[in-house]
């Protein structure tokens, strides 16, 4: 093999040359080709998967300007710091290595000091964050609250929110569904205690699905039925999946009792025949407590053809 020969032959195989012999990557070669790897793989997992449900609608230049003039005056530097950081990933393009451990300890801070921050500014941060959870390397911010369950937390505690923070939480998760690594993460089982009871991210992520299906709000419900779609369409093989595919279910039958509309019923019929795939349970609750289906044929032939998946698991 001539010289030229060899130089290709290492070239093609990714490593350096030097006289014919290949060189072993620099580290920081090395990771430019896992990162790049990884990406690829992450485009290739979203073209084969079911298309999530999410929200687009919001101005993160607004919601940062509004947070910044209802926080004026009431954070340290540090927190002034996290509020920049979120500047610079929603706005200037960085990415998500730009988030300190300031970050989190901020946001805590506005989770838990109502009487200092109003609804207004939570809603904001939440609302921001939405569009921050967009972003492919969000994922790396989600594992620095591993230790604090600062986000979940307040998931969990859905209910004692005010309707504005419920939607924009809600919000928060559902659009997490953008990207695989992150939705994955809405779905971990690791338990932690908090209040004096067992949650996990998969718990909390399902009370909010629930609670917002369930929902008299309007808005709520809306996004109620993208979140139980978007988890029904991870089909997570775990018996934890098909706990939360019966609790799901059974609130969706519960919902099909409140006149949804057509883009509600696709949803919310499309997240059925995912459960009565994974779950063998979920067949016999729908046929025992109903209503049934078939009830709902003549919306769309979109509807229709659910319906009919769904109808071939019930006897």
């Amino acid at each position: 093999m001539s010289d030229t020969e060899a130089d290709a032959q290492a070239s093609t195989n990714g490593g350096n040359t030097t006289n014919g012999t290949a060189q072993p990557l620099l580290p920081s070669q090395k990771v430019l080709e896992e990162e790049e790897a990884e990406r690829l793989a992450e485009e290739e997992r979203k073209r084969n998967r079911e298309p999530p449900i999410i929200f687009t609608e919001v101005d993160s230049k607004l919601e940062l300007e509004r947070l910044v003039d209802f926080v004026d005056g009431k954070l340290s530097e540090d927190e002034q710091e996290a509020v920049d950081q979120l500047h610079q990933y929603l706005l200037l393009g960085e990415g998500a290595w730009t988030f300190g451990d300031c970050f989190l300890v901020f946001v805590g801070r506005i989770f838990r000091d109502q009487e200092c921050f109003s609804t207004d500014v939570r809603v904001h941060l939440l609302r921001a964050l939405a569009n921050a959870a967009l972003k492919e390397d969000i994922i790396l911010l989600l594992h620095q609250d591993r230790k604090e369950h600062v986000l979940m937390n307040f998931a969990q505690d859905i209910d004692r929110h005010p309707p504005e923070e419920q939607q924009s939480i809600a919000l928060f998760m559902c659009n997490l569904f953008e990207n695989n690594n992150a939705s994955e993460w809405l779905l971990y089982i690791s338990e932690w205690n908090y209040n004096g009871l067992t949650t996990s991210n998969i718990r909390a992520t399902t009370k909010v699905a629930v609670h917002c299906l369930l929902a008299t709000c309007p808005r709520l419900q809306d996004i109620g039925t993208a979140l139980v779609h978007n988890v029904a369409c991870k089909e997570v093989k775990t018996v934890v999946f098909d706990d939360v595919a019966v609790e799901i279910s059974m609130a969706l039958l519960q919902f099909f009792n409140s006149s949804p509309t057509e883009e509600h019923l696709f949803r919310t019929m499309k997240a059925l025949a995912k459960f009565v795939q994974v779950s063998p349970d979920v067949p016999q609750f729908v046929q025992m407590i109903g209503p049934h289906p078939k009830n709902f044929k003549g919306k769309s032939e979109r509807v229709d053809g659910l319906i009919e998946q769904i109808s071939k698991k019930i006897r």
